[in-house]
């Protein structure tokens, strides 16, 4: 065997992985489906412009080991996400803060906001929720959930929010602090440069063959190496044979304009009806100081129901799905020197920081 470890894909889990093994002395093959490496991270520059190919990603975390690591390979530019929310005209600060409550009612107190929440949630009625809709009404009431909530998750997952299992939303974060900073981490960042900048100095030294079917060969993959580690579909791993798992893909287009500002904000969510986009995001305004001053670049964003062809973006947790992949990883068990890492191999959706976490405790459980 020419190899100690075959790695199928070449996104943030497998790069990660590969690091961690070429580092330890492992011989590494990285098989990648795509033209280009990093997955749905992936990052191209385009008129001095550092573009998200496959929308938005920010890089927060607390772990301390998992930002020392990224931070090896790439300069992490400060970035603060503070999302805005257009609801027919009318504009809300995310995450829902003190500012959204202001905009929504006037109110300028942390104890009238609360008030204000309080008597919504009361007039609902609602015991035990029975879907997302009564999910969200016993948290937040029914303004909030009428403006921010409903139409954008309907958009997102192409159903009703009755339809939906309240534990999509577990909860819903509430600050009474002016605070926009969507996420809460200790640390928070962009690479310099983009995403596929930090990929590609992960893969550094590591043999990577792209646009490479892993299943059109398969026994002639696997068998070049000692073990196997999976970063796709694990349906996919096992021909489909206990069904297909459901996920939710995406749509996106592209728009370079003449001007220098389109929107002002890195992202701004679209939550009606109104346009069946949910987001717009523009490039430039992730970074603080574009140098283009001429043109800007725009993406619109268009939820989209997964086929075979399409992308798999985001799992679809509901009993079914999740009692599926349950017993996808229960067949996993059964096979020896195959290991399952990320988003679609788990079936769950990890943020980038429990990606890397995630591909620690394997390297660990590895050596």
């Amino acid at each position: 065997m020419k190899y100690d470890y075959l790695i199928v894909g070449s996104g943030l889990s497998g790069a990660t992985m590969a690091r961690l093994l070429t580092d330890a002395g492992k011989k590494v093959l990285v098989l990648e489906g795509r033209d280009h490496v990093g997955g749905n991270i992936a990052t191209h520059v385009e008129d001095d412009i550092v573009l998200h190919d496959y929308g938005p990603h920010i890089f927060h975390t607390s772990y301390e080991d998992v930002w020392a690591f990224v931070q090896r390979y790439c300069t992490m530019l400060p970035f603060v996400n503070s999302p805005l929310a257009n609801y027919h005209g009318e504009f809300y600060h995310l995450p829902f803060n003190m500012n959204t409550f202001h905009e929504l009612w006037g109110v300028t107190t942390p104890e009238e906001a609360k008030a204000k929440i309080a008597a919504e949630v009361a007039k609902e009625h609602i015991g035990e929720p029975k879907n997302l809709e009564e999910q969200a009404l016993s948290l937040v009431g029914r303004t909030i959930y009428t403006k921010l909530i409903k139409e954008y998750t309907e958009k997102q997952w192409g159903r009703d929010c009755k339809e939906l299992p309240a534990s999509i939303i577990k909860r819903l974060p509430l600050r009474f602090t002016y605070d926009n900073n969507y996420f809460n981490d200790l640390y928070q960042g962009i690479p310099d440069g983009g995403y596929s900048v930090l990929i590609e100095r992960l893969l550094s030294g590591v043999e990577v063959k792209l646009s490479c079917d892993y299943f059109k060969d398969r026994s002639h993959w696997d068998s070049l190496a000692k073990a196997v580690i999976f970063t796709g579909r694990i349906d996919e791993f096992f021909a489909f044979k206990l069904g297909r798992l459901e996920y939710r893909s995406l749509r996106f287009e592209t728009k370079k304009l003449p001007i220098e500002d389109f929107q002002h904000n890195p992202v701004v969510n679209y939550t009606s009806h109104e346009v069946s986009y949910t987001r717009v995001n523009e490039h430039k305004h992730f970074v603080k100081d574009c140098p283009n001053k001429a043109t800007t670049i725009i993406t619109f964003e268009y939820p989209a129901a997964y086929k075979e062809g399409l992308i798999p973006y985001y799992p679809i947790g509901d009993e079914k799905n999740l009692a599926l992949a349950e017993a996808y990883k229960v067949l996993a068990k059964t096979h020896e020197n195959v290991y399952f890492l990320g988003r679609l191999a788990n079936y769950k959706y990890f943020d980038m920081d429990d990606t890397i976490k995630e591909a620690f405790n394997l390297f660990a459980l590895l050596h």
